[in-house]
């Protein structure tokens, strides 16, 4: 769908989803007396007023450090959502109402007068109210328990070129922190206390440390400089991580933005962490070694391409027998990754799994999978692995639903 036919077709649905659910409402107090009626419609038209003036007010003005404004738009976006539900029921109740008044009028001899209405059902409009009250309440949820619910994920790779020494080698993967949106020190402090429980044997960190500005992340750098492992903590940058989302005009030019990523770099120096810039590392165990190689942002749909992936795999140890890429946009493994069958594993992030959807063990659904083939979870093509990872923190929408804050932890098998 084109951007030109997008934004037509949402302001319908949203005018239809607003009409279907007043509709609803009016419909559940139709029988109660007129003062009742008059109260309710006002009352419904005022909070819907309300709820829109503050949320697009929010979404529109609001910086990323203000954070009470991300709540406002995403109260809104929990009533868009609740609302939109609604209309399903209510529109497919209409045409079953067209269908019956079109074979009344057909059937109903010339003169006669129209017949009885065939007014909206009361049970049904229940039940659409009721079905809405499911992502309302979900997102709502997510805004205030689901966002900082941290979940650990297992999972086995096996690889027949994994050197042996390695075998049972434990690597644990975080990604998109966003730290920018977080209000206080203490969730991330939980989470790093969940990754030090792992006793993994390498932590990396695939992209996306703060939102925009390099100071989003310095109150916590104490907090995520105490992450442990066996080896040192590795890192790579993703798009936010460029502050390409900011108008530096208004903020000192191209100075300012070259200063902010320098000072970003820095940060992860702060941390103790080892930021991979195109670049690679060999990890030795018991005189075997395997390769790491980070390379920065690089990704298809419009986002920034600054990775070189070509010159980060030239830098890894021709001599090791198993590779592992650090890539923060998972649309680089169709695009170039598959150019090179030697890297075995790669380990992405960025889609969030887009912080909402179903994520069951039998059915996986976001609204991301229609923008990225590649979103959530482990993917493998011949003999190469791709995992995504959906994130740790929460940017946009300030909470997650379905899709947890995730801490992956691989345990790398030879066979």
């Amino acid at each position: 769908m084109s951007r030109k036919l997008f934004l037509p077709i949402f302001l319908a649905l949203i005018v239809a989803a607003e009409w279907y659910a007043f509709q609803a409402v009016r419909t559940l107090v139709q029988s109660v007396s007129p003062g009742v009626r008059r109260t309710t419609v006002v009352l419904y038209w005022f909070i819907t007023a309300l709820v829109w003036g503050l949320g697009m007010w929010a979404v529109s003005s609001r910086r990323e450090h203000a954070s009470y404004k991300a709540y406002l738009g995403g109260v809104l976006l929990a009533v868009i959502a609740a609302k939109m539900v609604v209309i399903i029921p209510l529109l497919l109740e209409d045409a079953v109402r067209l269908g019956r008044w079109a074979m009344q009028l057909m059937g109903r001899p010339a003169g006669a007068d129209s017949g009885p209405s065939i007014s909206r059902n009361e049970f049904l409009s229940k039940a659409a109210l009721l079905a809405g009250a499911v992502p309302f309440v979900a997102l709502l949820w997510g805004m205030f328990k689901g966002r900082t619910d941290y979940t650990v994920k297992r999972v086995v790779l096996r690889f027949p070129n994994l050197p042996a020494s390695f075998d049972g080698f434990k690597m644990l993967q975080i990604s998109d922190l966003h730290t920018g949106s977080f209000q206080s020190l203490a969730p991330l402090r939980r989470a790093v206390a969940l990754i030090n429980e792992q006793a993994a044997d390498l932590v990396v960190m695939t992209g996306d440390l703060v939102n925009n500005y390099a100071t989003e992340v310095e109150e916590h750098i104490n907090t995520l400089a105490g992450i442990r492992a066996k080896l040192p903590v590795y890192s790579i940058l993703g798009n936010h991580d460029y502050s390409d989302y900011v108008d530096w005009t208004k903020e000192g030019g191209l100075p300012a933005k070259q200063a902010n990523l320098a000072r970003i770099k820095a940060n992860h120096a702060k941390m103790g962490w080892n930021l991979l810039l195109d670049e690679a590392r060999t990890i030795e165990r018991e005189g075997e070694i395997i390769s790491l190689i980070g390379v920065q942002n690089w990704g298809a749909r419009g986002f920034a391409q600054y990775g070189d992936l070509a010159k980060a795999h030239a830098a890894a140890d021709p001599a090791a027998p198993f590779k592992i890429l650090l890539s923060h946009d998972p649309s680089h493994w169709d695009a170039q990754v598959q150019e090179y069958p030697d890297i075995d594993l790669m380990l992405a992030g960025h889609t969030h799994g887009m912080q909402f959807g179903l994520n069951l063990s039998f059915l996986k659904w976001s609204p991301v999978q229609y923008a990225y083939k590649q979103w959530a979870g482990l993917y493998q093509r011949g003999r190469q692995h791709l995992y995504v990872n959906t994130g740790l923190g929460f940017i946009g929408y300030p909470g997650r639903v379905g899709f947890l804050p995730e801490i992956t932890v691989f345990e790398l098998r030879r066979g």
